[in-house]
């Protein structure tokens, strides 16, 4: 240890080869008479009064019998001077960054080199991403939900014009006989089977290509709906197998609730076995419900990682473990964002379309009567632009549900770093997050 004055502490040992000219006031006992030749000053500090210098410059030694006061400065415990903005004593030393023994000023801000920063995200940044893609890269997203759209609606306007005879006024209506009940209840489920496989269709190719669009705008990069559509390609037949084999999941669950209620009903039970068997169609739902969030994040898994479905599916259920409520409470606030504004956006074509054709707005909310071509023409234009909207947004989600999931569990946010170019410890001029 240096010898220095303000730097040896009180009672410390002299540095190895150093030899002192006697003994201290402490290394004697007390009342002992001080021995020839020590030189030291018979009036003391008391002990427990000395303190380390905190000034830049050593302090001089204790003043002596009939020496003069030291001058004014800094000494023995005195505060350093206020040094000048960007210096040691406040501010930010050379380059912006902290002078050594300053106060920590936390973490450097997360890289944010495309619509979302490289770190966990909260909900309303998910959201937020989403939308920013849309908005940053709205040729692109909103070309390919028009496109889809479009081909999607044109075939169900068809078939509902050409083949499917909707008419389910029967259900309306108190006279009615059972036959006319059972046809219209039949109609009611194969115009719904059939619109809902064809919008399946449009949903399942909008979110290939969507998602290649949200992962590059994650870097900041943009893509064109031809580039998208490239790197998409490969994978769609597996997306349109992985979506199949998770209805017939879905169907199997639902027939298996339900078989108990039917078979109650068929055989004419009591009124409590009625309520049992109702037990078990709720229970369906709940593991129809549990394990659909379980596997949401498949999709994206199976595109991005270019995964085959089982692995997929598998990825998505570890993924999602021990963030099920998580998972679910975003999916659940983005479904319900894109049903307001599909709602919002088709609910006035509908009356409009109503109103110009078919049985007026009367038999449209009643449900029955032919409606005509007018109706679904003008419906089908409010269809295509609601569903332009919210193509996107619950296919960000989804993707950026994806990607966050990995940054918690797999620290994706490095390698993401890395592919967009910056330095793991944050690029100079990054975005911080918000």
């Amino acid at each position: 240890m240096n010898d220095t004055p303000g730097w040896a502490s009180p009672g410390s040992a002299p540095s190895d080869g150093h030899e002192t000219g006697g003994t201290g006031p402490g290394d004697r006992p007390e009342g002992e008479p001080a021995a020839p030749g020590t030189k030291w000053s018979k009036e003391q500090p008391p002990p427990g009064q000395w303190s380390a210098p905190t000034g830049p410059a050593a302090p001089p030694p204790p003043p002596g019998p009939g020496s003069a006061p030291p001058p004014p400065g800094p000494g023995w415990g005195a505060p350093p001077p206020a040094g000048p903005p960007g210096g040691w004593g406040g501010g930010r030393g050379p380059g912006g960054r902290a002078p050594w023994g300053g106060g920590w000023g936390g973490p450097p801000p997360a890289a944010k080199p495309g619509v979302i920063p490289l770190r966990p995200l909260g909900v309303g940044e998910i959201l937020d991403g989403a939308v920013s893609t849309m908005r940053a890269h709205w040729r692109t997203v909103l070309g390919i939900s028009l496109s889809v759209a479009i081909f999607t609606e044109i075939i169900v306007v068809l078939l509902r014009g050409f083949v499917l005879d909707t008419d389910t006024g029967a259900l309306g209506d108190p006279d009615a006989t059972l036959s006319e009940l059972g046809s219209a209840v039949t109609d009611s489920t194969v115009d719904s089977l059939v619109v809902f496989l064809v919008t399946l269709l449009g949903t399942v190719i909008a979110t290939a290509l969507l998602t290649t669009v949200t992962s590059r705008a994650v870097l900041g990069r943009r893509v064109g709906a031809k580039e998208a559509w490239q790197d998409a390609r490969p994978q769609t037949a597996k997306l349109f197998g992985l979506i199949l084999l998770l209805l017939l999941i879905v169907f199997g669950i639902v027939l298996a609730g339900i078989a108990p209620t039917l078979l109650v009903a068929r055989s004419g039970g009591s009124d409590g076995a009625m309520a049992l068997a109702s037990l078990f169609l709720l229970a369906a739902g709940v593991v129809v419900a549990w394990l659909m969030i379980r596997l949401s994040l498949a999709s994206p898994a199976l595109m991005l990682e270019k995964q085959g479905i089982r692995k997929a599916m598998g990825r998505s259920m570890k993924l999602v473990r021990g963030s099920w409520w998580r998972v679910f409470g975003i999916q659940l606030l983005a479904g319900i964002i894109a049903s307001v504004l599909s709602a919002i956006i088709v609910l006035p074509f509908a009356f409009l379309g109503a109103a110009l054709g078919g049985d007026g707005v009367g038999g449209y909310l009643e449900g029955g009567g032919d409606l005509g071509w007018t109706f679904l023409v003008i419906s089908g234009v409010g269809s295509v632009i609601g569903s332009m909207v919210t193509f996107p947004i619950t296919a960000g989600v989804t993707v950026l549900l994806y990607i966050d999931q990995r940054i918690r569990r797999e620290a994706l946010d490095l390698e993401l770093v890395r592919a967009a170019g910056l330095p793991e410890s944050g690029a100079p001029g990054a975005v911080p997050g918000s």
